[in-house]
């Protein structure tokens, strides 16, 4: 196989997997919760702006301040859910979408007022950087750990989804909350916990993108169009079709730059149009 072939896979790939752990969160919200968060961008930024800070002034090693993202993008989310984003679950779409690309135009305006407009750089550790060479392939350390982590992501929602009592809590409130309501399940700290695990993954992946795609108070706005594709294509709900649409799209998106640079991001909008046609609920969802 044509070497340049294998690192346009190989990268593409791993584009992917950083648009799966953003995707994720907004799927399991969205399509567990039926609540539309457009405002899932701007928690990915927070989680990227945690991470560079908490590097930077704080002295936190990289891997720490990855569960620091994680955790300050859960947090934050759980105050508006509580505050702000349960008095629209009953509402309709258009309210919902309104209110919440208007939070997007908020964190914006104040990443901007806070960090300035320029991009935020951050500093991997050396283990993380360079490539391993195999023959006469280059593969980057850092998209290696991509993937490891992307995966190990998969691993573990799908497990707690489908193998826990809290998954199976989760999975009974969304069914059918008076009947949920009824056995005992508190299906209101259900839905703070299920917010709360989305937009923490979409803080962990702003983290995760800052070395690859860069930081600045755009974030918000620019990858959510992505996001929205790779759940889109998934299917609403389904860890497993975020997965494999993330990595279409990161491999549609990295293949048309390098193979067809005229087009260049405009093929994974062909993709997409083309999947939805002959799948119109996403490859594997069901609603």
């Amino acid at each position: 196989m044509n070497a340049n072939l294998v690192i346009v896979l190989f990268d593409g790939f791993a584009f992917g997997m950083l648009l799966f752990v953003l995707s994720v969160g907004l799927s399991v919200t969205l399509g567990l919760m039926n609540f539309i968060n457009l405002a899932h961008g701007a928690f990915g930024m927070l989680g990227g702006y945690v991470a560079v800070t908490a590097m930077r002034q704080l002295g936190f090693p990289f891997l720490l301040a990855l569960p620091t993202a994680f955790l300050a993008a859960a947090l934050v989310s759980v105050v508006f859910e509580r505050t702000l984003f349960r008095r629209l679950y009953r509402a309709g779409e258009l309210n919902q979408v309104l209110f919440t690309i208007g939070l997007v135009f908020v964190s914006a305006a104040a990443a901007t007022y806070v960090f300035g407009t320029g991009q935020q750089p951050i500093v991997l550790p050396d283990w993380l950087r360079g490539s391993v060479v195999v023959g006469e392939l280059r593969f980057g350390v850092y998209r290696i750990f991509l993937i490891a982590m992307a995966l190990a992501i998969t691993a573990l929602l799908v497990f707690g989804l489908e193998r826990t009592r809290l998954g199976a809590r989760i999975r009974a409130a969304v069914d059918n909350q008076r009947v949920a309501q009824g056995l005992g399940i508190n299906v209101d700290r259900i839905f703070a916990v299920t917010f709360a695990l989305g937009s923490g993954l979409a803080g962990l992946g702003g983290a995760l993108a800052v070395e690859i795609v860069g930081l600045d108070p755009s974030f918000g706005f620019h990858y959510l169009v992505y996001v929205l594709i790779v759940v889109a294509v998934g299917g609403l709900g389904s860890v497993t079709g975020s997965f494999v649409g993330a990595a279409l799209l990161g491999i549609g998106d990295v293949a048309g730059k390098y193979f067809v640079p005229e087009i260049g991001s405009f093929l994974i909008y062909l993709m997409l149009v083309a999947i939805l046609l002959v799948r119109p609920l996403g490859l594997f969802g069901k609603r």
